[in-house]
């Protein structure tokens, strides 16, 4: 079993959704790196439960306690461990519903590898509860990616067939991570057309009214990358973060750019033609989501994941009592989400915030960090 990401900079997460608490420790930081707490708990804060009928009724405070790697608010430069108690936990709630398996979610999974020893209650391992520990860590990594100038932010492109603005093929990128990341309130819906979030709220209430769920799809840009991160193969930007992105509950799928649609392009629409601009190379166009063999070329790295609709659900379904060997009905019990994707918005943040750290550390070391390696070149 592997819970550990990354090879210069190190997540690994811990804990279940109803154990005592989740966590992560985050390795590889440098030392003297600033850590603002209060901003790791706005992170917390945009990702938690608020119990209003859009999320589950299970809410937690989410205060995140820093066990080691943090001195006077700056890393230490030894790995930082990062703990979120959990205080609301209801497990009698699958108690009744233990034996049989929720479709859609891991229960059958878990049972073939872990041979029953699982903790199933809440999903156990396998909850996006886990996500919490992962915000905290990825909140670190993205303070040190803003503090060179790196901006990532992610908007809900989609979510129950309601649609945002998406991020600008060029030129306005970084306006609009900006415009994201200014946002204060942290219940307020990532969104770059504001007027969408009541019809997408009265959308997901609407399915929660008929024990329903919806999915939708995420956008993430992240800008002021330099060109040169990246391997060609095994190691390429689209990998590293497809890696990342995956290890979201719900995520499905993802592309980067023009992704999918490139199937119904020529070449020469495709293709991002390169040009000159105060002493840069940039490209006129951003299908290819500034990557290239690989590689990033310096231009916004702009990708989408596809979030599936939450698969606990409060409408009666097909399933087998595995121990009993026999069909039967399941009707969930307990606090469900009738939709993740406003939750999921940060985690997918946090998410590319570890794989780009660890990018720039494979190239740079810890000088990124620093300052004291030089990441001009064409950024």
């Amino acid at each position: 079993m592997k819970n550990t990401f990354g090879n210069n900079i190190c997540l690994t997460i811990f804990g279940e959704s109803h154990g005592a608490a989740v966590g992560a420790v985050l390795d590889g930081m440098a030392a003297g790196i600033p850590v603002d707490e209060q901003a790791l708990a706005f992170y917390m804060d945009k990702r938690r439960a608020r119990g209003d009928g859009l999320s589950t009724a299970r809410t937690e405070a989410d205060c995140i306690r820093i066990l080691s790697g943090v001195y006077n608010s700056r890393t230490t430069g030894t790995p930082i461990t990062l703990l979120i108690e959990n205080k609301n936990t209801r497990s009698g709630d699958y108690a009744k519903t233990a034996d049989l398996l929720r479709p859609g979610h891991a229960d059958y999974t878990a049972h073939a590898k872990y041979h029953g020893w699982q903790d199933a209650r809440g999903g156990g391992h396998f909850s996006g509860r886990i996500t919490a520990g992962l915000v905290a860590a990825g909140g670190i990594c993205l303070q040190a990616l803003a503090a060179q100038g790196i901006g990532i932010a992610t908007h809900i492109y989609r979510c129950a067939g309601i649609a945002d603005t998406a991020f600008a093929p060029v030129g306005q990128t970084a306006a609009q991570v900006a415009a994201l990341n200014a946002m204060t309130d942290p219940a307020q819906f990532a969104l770059l057309d504001t007027a969408q979030e009541q019809p997408m709220k009265a959308a997901i209430r609407a399915a929660a009214a008929e024990g329903d769920s919806v999915g939708g799809v995420l956008e993430t840009a992240i800008v002021g990358l330099p060109a040169g991160l990246g391997e060609p193969f095994f190691d390429s930007v689209e990998s590293t973060l497809a890696h990342m992105a995956f290890s979201i509950p719900a995520v499905k799928g993802i592309e980067f750019g023009t992704g999918f649609g490139f199937a119904d392009l020529r070449g020469s629409a495709a293709n991002d033609p390169f040009r000159m601009e105060d002493g840069r190379v940039v490209t006129a166009t951003n299908h290819n989501a500034g990557i290239n063999g690989g590689i990033t070329n310096g231009m916004p790295v702009v990708f989408r994941t596809a979030i599936k609709p939450t698969p606990s659900i409060f409408k009666p379904q097909d399933t087998v009592d595995y121990l009993a060997k026999q069909n039967t009905v399941l009707t969930l019990q307990g606090r469900h989400d009738p939709c993740i994707v406003a939750r999921a918005a940060i985690v997918q943040s946090c998410a590319a915030a570890l794989a780009v750290a660890d990018l720039l550390s494979a190239r740079y070391g810890e000088g990124w960090m620093t300052g004291a390696a030089d990441l001009g070149g064409n950024k």
